[in-house]
């Protein structure tokens, strides 16, 4: 069974950085993609970042290229979003996703109904 736990949200002043983790198991396939989206009430979720496993390839949404950045560590199996120069509008709930037996220009799309497994989410408010 597949889980994913993140953890790190929190608050944080404009300007700031805060790191994610998300703790996965379960997951035996390398060809993963793991991501990060977010949500705020009364929107979409939107993927954020997104890495293809075997190959470590990463992929950003616009609004955070940049200032985003997504690692993993393969030996905790987990997964990370470096998160600087944060701003108000990242205020969001984040979650972590994956997506089994996938390829790369999948991954890249970031697209929300491709993913098969999610977290329970964690909090990141930007605030002065």
């Amino acid at each position: 069974e597949v889980q994913l736990v993140e953890s790190g949200g929190g608050l944080v002043q404009p300007g700031g950085t805060l790191r994610l983790s998300c703790a996965a198991s379960g997951i035996s396939s390398i060809r993963t993609c793991m991501a990060w989206f977010r949500q705020t009430p009364g929107k979409e979720r939107e993927g954020v970042a997104a890495m293809y496993t075997d190959s470590r390839t990463s992929y950003y949404a616009d609004s955070v290229r940049g200032r985003f950045f997504i690692s993993q560590d393969t030996a905790k199996s987990t997964l990370y979003l470096q998160m600087n120069s944060l701003k108000p509008g990242d205020t969001a709930i984040y979650y972590c996703a994956a997506d089994l037996d996938t390829s790369p220009g999948i991954c890249s799309l970031l697209r929300r109904n491709q993913y098969d497994y999610w977290g329970q989410g964690t909090q990141v408010t930007v605030s002065s």
